[in-house]
């Protein structure tokens, strides 16, 4: 009898203590995903959503919602329960070419990001995703401008271990993916996190475009009041299973979600 009432009143306390936390623990940071594509296809959306989708459940540090269109872009209410840029504190892009979306929902979103101070993380093809609009490429730091050697052995260097996620990489390597050339892109406003190694690059390709030779891999930067994370990485499939790939994409959307924090002043290229 004694035993009982003993094992009774441990339990009772696990499971107040139990609420206690519960009551405690601040709510889940909200993520949404964007899988769209007006032009060129790539297989790996559906795999990499997923996976950032479960990298959310499995660290405990945000709930994604997923789309393939771009109706929860407004900030206007809409019909029965559909979630709009208010129920949100992030959104990623695995998009390309021009989506739907008219003038009063572009401004939603630039206003999402560049005056409420939310995120954005863009992955790929996202920096060939509305070309037309100046504000998105001022926003995400650059445009898709060729990829010069397509999918290949790229040489890799970390410029930036200390933002959260790029510990994960060796200081440098070479990962099978393919590289966008970014033009409108400058150290000027973004903080270079991964970059190509020129030296290791043919630079007499007839597409390479960049007289400085420089490279971005993955960069984060400041939108205004909101936090801005792009890497070109994420083409191959079989790299969102890259233990690497999926801390540096943690790492990056815990920082644009503001659950840590990064230095992202802008620096100038390191001397070669």
């Amino acid at each position: 009898m004694m035993l009982a009432r003993t094992a009774a009143r441990i339990a009772l306390s696990i499971g107040l203590a139990a609420t206690a936390m519960a009551q405690t623990a601040p709510p889940r940071k909200k993520l949404l995903v964007i899988g769209e594509e007006k032009g060129y296809r790539h297989e790996a959306v559906t795999h990499a959503m997923v996976t950032i989708e479960r990298l959310g459940r499995e660290t405990g540090s945000w709930d994604t919602v997923i789309r393939t269109d771009t109706e929860a872009l407004t900030k206007a209410k809409l019909e029965y329960n559909a979630k709009t840029l208010n129920d949100f504190d992030a959104v990623l892009f695995y998009t390309g070419g021009t989506l739907e979306m008219d003038e009063q929902k572009k401004a939603d979103f630039a206003s999402f990001v560049h005056d409420d101070g939310k995120g954005f993380i863009g992955i790929h093809s996202a920096a060939i995703t509305f070309t037309q609009w100046p504000a998105y490429g001022e926003m995400i730091g650059g445009y898709y401008d060729e990829h010069p050697w397509n999918t290949f052995d790229a040489p890799i260097v970390v410029e930036d271990a200390s933002f959260p996620g790029m510990q994960s990489w060796k200081p440098s390597f070479v990962l099978t993916d393919e590289i966008y050339q970014l033009k409108l892109f400058s150290r000027e406003n973004s903080r270079v996190l991964l970059r190509l190694d020129a030296s290791k690059l043919d630079l007499k390709n007839p597409r390479v475009h960049r007289t400085d030779n420089d490279f971005a891999v993955a960069f984060a930067k400041m939108y205004g009041k909101g936090r801005v994370f792009y890497t070109t990485l994420g083409h191959v499939e079989a790299n969102w299973d890259k233990p690497e790939m999926q801390a540096m994409i943690a790492g990056a959307i815990k920082w644009a979600l503001r659950l840590v924090d990064a230095d992202v002043t802008p620096r100038p290229a390191p001397s070669r």
